[in-house]
């Protein structure tokens, strides 16, 4: 049986909002006993066409298949964790940033962490040999990034969530165990939220949540890019070395 937690009577004001964004951190924790619990059967099916994630030619790769669709979001959700660690650990946290901003990046903090360990758990428990299987800890380095500056930490905020979005929304087509694609299509939900958070905190009042350069005008859909796409923009912070040669 899949526990779920409802959300109820949200309603569309600022308060309202990190409300929204705390209950649907709740809602991936509980959706994250469902991937947890899977059969270890679901992807028998598929596994003479996957290629499994681990070092091939002395570098990891993610491999291909519903395993390397997962292992390519931890490899991001490490990244957006790591992100969010260091700015609610910042030293001028609490003054370059108002009340609700804190609350705010607070809980993009709490959720980014709980999906890099859902997904840690969840291929832990899944792939055959993790200890051999699972995409080691990544090292991360953001150059000149001032994480005491407002502008410049909300500015890579919006840059990692739309990437974020676009490489879920890119993946979905990857995905061939209909309770990977349900748990991703909630993961992504909850990833398209935190964009438009920090889009609101850039520009209040404005369009600017669900502005043209991240949703397609005539389908109303978030873009959608593959990882390809993905993974040269992921590589400017990521400084372990790895592959996805069998990813398109």
């Amino acid at each position: 049986m899949k526990n779920e937690v409802k959300v109820q009577g949200i309603n569309a004001s600022l308060d309202s909002r990190r409300s929204f964004l705390k209950l649907s951190g709740l809602t991936l924790v509980t959706a994250g006993l469902v991937l947890a619990g899977c059969s270890d059967n679901d992807n028998d099916d598929n596994m003479e066409d996957n290629t499994l994630p681990g070092v091939k030619n002395g570098v990891f790769d993610l491999g291909s298949g519903d395993f390397g669709v997962l292992t390519y979001a931890y490899a991001l959700e490490q990244l957006e964790a790591d992100f969010y660690t260091k700015v609610v650990n910042a030293s001028n946290f609490n003054t370059v940033f108002n009340d609700i901003e804190r609350q705010v990046l607070t809980d993009l903090y709490h959720h980014e962490v709980i999906h890099r360990d859902f997904f840690k758990a969840a291929l832990t428990g899944a792939l055959p040999d993790p200890g051999s299987q699972l995409l080691p800890s990544l090292a991360f380095s953001y150059g000149s990034l001032n994480f005491n500056s407002r502008t410049e930490v909300l500015a890579t905020a919006k840059a990692l969530e739309d990437t974020g979005v676009a490489a879920y929304n890119g993946a979905g087509r990857l995905i061939k165990t209909a309770d990977y694609l349900l748990l991703a299509g909630k993961i992504v939900s909850v990833e398209a939220r935190h964009a438009s958070a920090i889009r609101s905190l850039i520009n209040p009042n404005s369009k600017d949540f669900a502005g043209d350069d991240i949703v397609n005008t005539s389908t109303g859909l978030d873009t959608a890019k593959d990882p390809s796409k993905i993974l040269p923009v992921a590589a400017g912070f990521i400084t372990t070395k790895f592959t996805a040669k069998y990813l398109p």
